[in-house]
Order: C-alpha cells, then structure tokens, then sequence
C-alpha cells in the first residue's frame, strides 16, 4: 500500500493522541507541531516505525516569531521517506528567555551542523549537543543576527549612493536616463585618433 499523508497523520494520532496539533498540507506536504518535550520521542517514531521509515533528515533550521509570545523561537525540521519518496515536516515553539530544545545528534548526524548553524543564529539550546557553539560567526558575538529584534534600514537614509547596488542613481547607471548617453560618449572618446590618424592609445 502507497505511503500518503493521511496514513502518516493517523499513526501520528494514534501514537501520540491529542499532543500533536495544526496539520496541514502545504503544496501538499504534511505538516504539524509537537510539544518541544516530545520533539525525541517523534523523531525516534517516524525513525523506528517500519511503515513510517523518515530516516533521512533532509533539514533543521530555526524561525523567529516575535509577536508568538511564549513561542517566539521555532524549530523546523524537514525529514524525507527515502523509500516511497514522501517529505514531510514539524514544528516545535520554545519561549525565547529558555530556548531549550533536546538535540536530534543522537538519531541523526547531520543534526549536527544543522543544530550549532540554528544555534549560532537564533540562540536555541539543542541541549545534550556534543559540541555546541557557533558554526558560522565569531565567537566574541553576543546576540544572534537572524532573530527579529534588529531595526530594518532607514529608507531615509542619504549616506549610501544606490549605485552601489545597481540601483540606479545620478551617474548614468542602472535606471538612469543618461546611461545611453554616457555610454556613447565613452566609445567616441574612444575612438579618437592623433593628428597622423592613430588611434589615441
């Protein structure tokens, strides 16, 4: 019998009655929340159970929602049915003042990385991690740069020149109506020659 998310869901629900929440189906891959105390105890599930057989983690990573208040930091993990080719994916929320979750290590090795990358960047505690610390940033850094707690750029600014950016901007680049014109008038300087007809060098 073909593995589908309706079957998955229901050894979830038997398994785990009314503890698992918010299933859905986005572009048609099962999704859902766990409590964070059982985030082991689903993965070692989906792991073990031979009509389930997630053994591939394919992702983790962290979210930040600032305005989930007791729930601000997210863990998300993706794992994969290599077998029948079915993904799917779960959540686990822990409050931002006591981010800890248990570490997947144990089960999976390529939490590993995944774990210290969400670590370095959001500032969960993947407690029972063999070596947990940053991955990607200095360590004398004493925040966690993907969280949402950082104001976003002044659109006021007048310091940076778009230029920069490919932008447009008052040279003649990007967006610029004179950019054909400074164009044309670099080729023809270009193509100037000396008074016995060489090319200017």
């Amino acid at each position: 019998m073909a593995l589908t998310n309706e079957h998955i869901k229901q050894r979830l629900s038997d398994k785990f009655p009314e503890q698992l929440t918010a299933f859905e189906e986005p572009y048609g891959m099962l999704t859902f929340e766990a409590p964070k105390e059982l985030n082991l105890k689903v993965l070692n599930f989906l792991f073990d159970d031979e009509e389930l057989k997630f053994r591939f983690m394919t992702d983790l990573c962290g979210v930040h929602y600032p305005d989930n208040k007791g729930k601000e930091l997210a863990v998300v993990y993706h794992l994969h049915n290599l077998e029948d080719n079915i993904r799917i994916r779960f959540k686990v929320f822990t409050n931002i003042n006591q981010p800890d979750i248990y570490t997947a290590t144990g089960l999976f090795s390529a939490a590993n990385w995944m774990e210290r990358e969400t670590y370095d960047f959001y500032g969960v505690n993947f407690v029972g991690h063999p070596n947990l610390k940053r991955i990607l940033n200095v360590d004398e850094m004493d925040y966690f740069p993907m969280r949402k707690e950082f104001p976003l750029e002044d659109s006021t600014r007048i310091d940076k020149d778009d230029e920069m950016f490919g932008r447009g901007g008052t040279q003649g680049f990007g967006t610029d109506t004179n950019e054909r014109d400074n164009r044309e008038t670099v080729i023809a300087e270009n193509e100037k020659n000396d008074e016995t007809g060489r090319p200017i060098v």
